[in-house]
């Protein structure tokens, strides 16, 4: 059943909350995406089907959250996250992250620490902010212009907001220091990813500090990763992490 949780400044974050054993699932959507998606609510079903906890949750400004979504950030959906993860679990916590949803789950591993028992990523896209815009598109919004793109997945094109993508460059992991989270960490990819190339999960393993990071290549899976067979590997994938 859909709850609310109210921030201190009175943003209302929808989520969804199964309690039972540890550590915790805690599923983060992707950009534009919500807790709905077939992912997010397979991987619920199944910590409900197996007894284990889990924790679904709208970003403000997406699905059932209240908000303008030209307003959100990572910055401002990582509290969120870390808010919800604060509120509902108390113990242990296993992140995973689709597309954007991975850049997030590397964020609130580093400010959860000891907390998070392993990462899951489905197309992570850390650092898409540098690597996913032209020069060209990367100057208008630096200059505070919204970019709009077609949508692949239906009619209304995609916005860029300049106040995410702002924020988005000061929170880049892909270079610099080492991403600090040492366990483990399994990255799902398809082949045919038409958004975010193959080629940033390689990037991801070498800028993680974990010793334990397995890459998984899905010949014919595409940046949703929600084929029948995607979805069953991921619920593998999770199965002996929790």
């Amino acid at each position: 059943m859909r709850r609310f949780h109210a921030m201190p400044d009175g943003r209302r974050i929808a989520f969804r909350h199964t309690p039972g054993s540890g550590p915790a699932l805690v599923f983060l959507p992707g950009y534009i995406s919500d807790m709905a998606g077939s992912k997010a609510t397979a991987v619920f079903d199944w910590a409900v089907a197996q007894g284990r906890e889990a924790l679904l949750l709208d970003y403000s400004g997406c699905g059932d959250s209240p908000g303008e979504f030209a307003d959100g950030t990572l910055g401002r959906w990582l509290e969120e996250v870390l808010a919800l993860i604060e509120s509902q679990v108390g113990g242990k916590v296993v992140l995973v992250g689709s597309s954007m949803g991975g850049w997030l789950a590397l964020l609130a591993a580093e400010a959860l620490g000891d907390r998070v028992a392993a990462l899951v990523g489905i197309a992570a896209a850390p650092d898409f902010t540098e690597w996913g815009y032209t020069p060209a598109e990367q100057a208008r919004l630096a200059a505070g212009e919204t970019v709009l793109r077609a949508n692949l997945y239906g009619p209304a094109p995609t916005p860029t907001h300049p106040g995410f993508w702002q924020d988005g460059q000061a929170r880049r992991r892909l270079s610099g220091a080492p991403i600090a989270f040492d366990g483990p960490v399994r990255l799902l990819h398809g082949l045919d990813d038409a958004e975010v190339p193959p080629d940033i999960a390689l990037r991801l393993s070498a800028a993680l500090c974990s010793p334990d990071v397995q890459i998984f290549l899905l010949k014919g899976g595409d940046h949703r990763l929600s084929r029948s067979e995607d979805i069953a590997l991921l619920l593998r994938t999770l199965n002996p992490l929790v």
